[in-house]
């Protein structure tokens, strides 16, 4: 035999995970997943069928003792807190993207939003399993201070991993999702924790994270510049395509993907080791009053691409929508939200299918969407549909790539 050791793989759990973008770009990058926690039943759908099943690309080693469905964080320290605290040495890494709605600057920014709190439970969590590193990801106004507050929330986060009674050393920074090859800027802030017993003083994390961001992209094919709608969503659009009815909902069209001549890098790369004529789901078109689809038509004929609607058009047509902008085909998207009216094509007068969403936010083709693709009204409260899910998720490329500078900074470590 040879001398060489067997080196196990990295392990990780995912908190918040909603339909599984950061789980994704997590295993991708080569962590090994444990389990997930996500109260959506419908994004938990998502994640479970893409990966729990065993045909799947990638698959959790969920635990016997934890049940494989939808459930809370607190419900997991409630039920499980024996459980976790075993779990103490055979982790790595806990990930995971705590409700953001109350810190969006999207949004209300409310301060007593009991979302908010969360970040509690996963600090509680944290120091039951103790892993090596953490990895925590939020919106830009998790980082800005609410109204007649003294500091803003993360700085309160980082002050209570650091002086907890198992301390981390804690890193942030800003970054982009666009850096990483995503077609859309999504800037995001970006939290990353080392267990101070390591002793790894003077490790800065970020560093070698935008240090490896070349050679991420150039081993992804993506290059230097920035990916844009076109090259994301291109080969998608109506003209170069067929549209039969859909075959998830009655009433509905579909478009019926066929290979272009000439996908881009970033087509390939999302379509990597599919059939060349596999159908993604997802693809269903919206149903446009001729009303809609006429007041789409002049916004892509005066408005400029790229840029919001302007509020005198706005007023003109009686839209109560403030927030509404066409996408410029050589330029990234807009960050996409989880309201599918909040971006139109650049070309089509029609909002985006779940998949088109998808692709901005560098799904592969091969993964599934579950559930409702809308939903409204006070059902929004209870409900998680496609393009809430997709809206939601933590881009899986920029996943993968902070995963990937992790991975290599722990084994460096070694």
């Amino acid at each position: 035999m040879g001398d060489s050791a067997f080196v196990p793989r990295r392990t990780f759990i995912d908190l918040f995970a909603g339909c599984g973008g950061l789980s994704l770009g997590l295993f991708q990058a080569g962590w090994q997943g444990v389990f997930a926690i996500e109260k959506s039943s419908d994004a938990f759908a998502t994640l479970s069928h893409n990966l729990c099943g065993s045909e799947g690309r990638f698959k959790f080693d969920w635990p016997s003792w934890l049940a494989s469905g939808p459930q809370t964080t607190a419900t997991l320290l409630r039920k499980h807190k024996d459980d976790l605290i075993a779990l103490k040495g055979s982790i790595d890494l806990i990930a995971g993207g705590p409700p953001c709605q109350g810190f969006s600057t999207a949004g209300l920014r409310n301060p007593d939003d009991p979302r908010n709190r969360l970040t509690n439970e996963y600090i509680r969590i944290v120091q039951l399993v103790q892993p090596k590193f953490l990895l925590l990801e939020n919106v830009r106004g998790f980082q800005s201070a609410f109204e007649g507050a003294a500091e803003p929330y993360s700085a309160r986060v980082v002050r209570r991993l650091s002086t907890a009674k198992v301390p981390y050393d804690v890193h942030t920074a800003m970054v982009r999702a666009s850096d990483f090859g995503v077609p859309q800027p999504r800037p995001r802030f970006i939290m990353v924790g080392i267990r101070r017993d390591l002793d790894w003083e003077g490790v800065t994390p970020f560093s070698e994270i935008l240090e490896s961001l070349r050679s991420f992209r150039s081993t992804k094919g993506l290059g230097i510049g920035m990916t844009s709608s076109r090259q994301a969503i291109g080969d998608l659009e109506i003209g170069r395509q067929t549209i039969s009815p859909s075959i998830e909902t009655e009433g509905f069209m579909q478009i019926s993907y066929r290979r272009p001549g000439k996908p881009s890098n970033y087509q390939r790369l999302l379509r990597e080791g599919l059939d060349p004529n596999f159908q993604p789901n997802s693809l269903r078109l919206a149903n446009h009053r001729a009303e809609t689809a006429s007041r789409f038509k002049h916004i892509l004929k005066h408005c400029p691409r790229g840029k919001k609607v302007p509020q005198e058009y706005r007023e003109r047509y009686g839209m109560r929508k403030q927030c509404i902008a066409a996408l410029h085909p050589d330029l990234p998207a807009h960050t996409v939200t989880t309201l599918p009216d909040d971006l139109l094509h650049y070309s089509e007068p029609r909002i985006l299918t779940v998949r088109e969403n998808a692709r901005l936010q560098s799904f592969p083709d091969w993964f599934d969407f579950k559930g409702k693709y809308t939903t409204g009204g006070k059902e929004r409260r209870r409900q998680c549909p496609r393009y809430t899910q997709v809206g939601n998720a933590v881009p899986p490329l920029m996943a993968e790539a902070i995963g990937a500078s992790l991975l290599a900074l722990a084994e460096k470590h070694d």
